[in-house]
């Protein structure tokens, strides 16, 4: 009792951090959440055929007006980008000529699109319980990845249909820093000091990875044999608590559920819908402010799933009991003390 008492203080007398900016508006395109559809018409059998491949390929990106941007397109990813996980690899895609102000991809270079990974129409509740987490983070900070849901026509060269599903794009991650008044940090490590994250940021990323119970995700540390970080960017700046870590890439937690993710063997959990809570016990006095936000919003962010068109029920409510489950363990800042701070993790060197 004598420990979480001193936890409340310390949250109590956290301040903002002093580099704080006003946020500024996001891009057109993602401006607003309302489903967009576009047709990308390029030489994809032969692209999805070689994924090893890191060339790009030319094409065309039909946007909602109709309008015809020439563009090129690189697979991406790791793991969804293998033929045994994914019979479609996400995209990258890179406008060779600068939109104009007429299109809603006005002001875009690359962007990250987000792929349906199996052709079988049931898969897209996947990239939909995918997209959600984005738009829940976004309601817990400015400093988050925004998405823009899209309705997708695959087109081969010859203008052949290939298939439609829904995907979505995210927002440049020099964008996020910009909309924050920060800029974009590229860490030259394979990991950066605990130190220089910023407590409240850092503490609202682990608490939030828990909601969702994503474990495929590191906030300081890259993937082996790469630089930080793993599934997340880095904005700010490389300083003591001054780096803001902003994640992406939850296909692999509890609330999607996906048939191809898998758990970190490190951790001795055997199911992605095991909760597991990896935040760093040097944020735990962050963690109980963390909490109380996202109780005082919980009804928002389980509405999250109404919002998003094509969720179908049983999807619904089988995310929604999921949720539920966290917000049943952050009841009262002495449950979040209890039943979460007490597994925090170590910050090793």
């Amino acid at each position: 009792m004598k420990n979480f008492a001193s936890i409340a203080l310390a949250s109590a007398l956290v301040a903002a951090p002093a580099f704080s900016q006003p946020v500024k508006p996001a891009k057109p395109l993602f401006a607003t959440s309302e489903k967009i559809h576009i047709a990308l018409q390029a030489a994809l059998p032969t692209l999805i055929r070689n994924r090893a491949t890191n060339a790009a390929i030319p094409g065309t990106l039909t946007d909602p007006n109709g309008e015809h941007l020439p563009i090129s397109l690189t697979l991406r990813g790791h793991v969804n980008r293998t033929k045994d996980v994914c019979e479609f690899p996400p995209l990258r895609v890179e406008f060779t000529k600068p939109p104009p102000t007429t299109s809603v991809f006005v002001g875009q270079k690359k962007l990250k699109l987000v792929t349906h990974c199996k052709n079988n129409a049931a898969n897209q509740q996947y990239i939909l319980l995918d997209y959600a987490a984005y738009r829940m983070y976004n309601l817990l900070t400015p400093r988050s990845f925004r998405a823009r849901l899209t309705d997708v026509d695959y087109r081969d060269a010859d203008g052949r249909q290939i298939i439609s599903r829904v995907g979505f794009f995210i927002e440049d991650e020099g964008d996020v820093a910009k909309r924050n008044g920060l800029r974009e940090v590229k860490a030259a490590q394979p990991r950066i000091p605990v130190e220089d994250l910023s407590p409240t940021d850092a503490a609202r990323y682990g608490l939030f990875q828990h909601l969702i119970g994503n474990q495929d995700w590191s906030m300081r540390a890259g993937p082996a044999g790469e630089i930080c970080c793993h599934n997340a960017k880095l904005i700010g700046s490389l300083a003591p608590g001054a780096t803001i870590p902003v994640p992406y890439d939850f296909d692999f937690s509890g609330l999607v559920d996906a048939p191809y993710a898998t758990t970190p063997e490190q951790l001795g959990i055997s199911s992605v819908r095991d909760r597991y809570y990896r935040g760093y016990c040097i944020h735990n006095a962050q963690v109980v402010g963390a909490a109380a936000q996202m109780r005082s919003q919980k009804a928002a962010i389980l509405n999250v799933l109404n919002e998003v068109p094509g969720i179908e029920d049983r999807t619904r409510a089988k995310a929604l009991n999921y949720l539920d489950g966290f917000f049943a363990q952050i009841v009262t800042d002495g449950d979040v003390s209890d039943r979460i701070l007490k597994r925090c993790s170590a910050a090793a060197k």
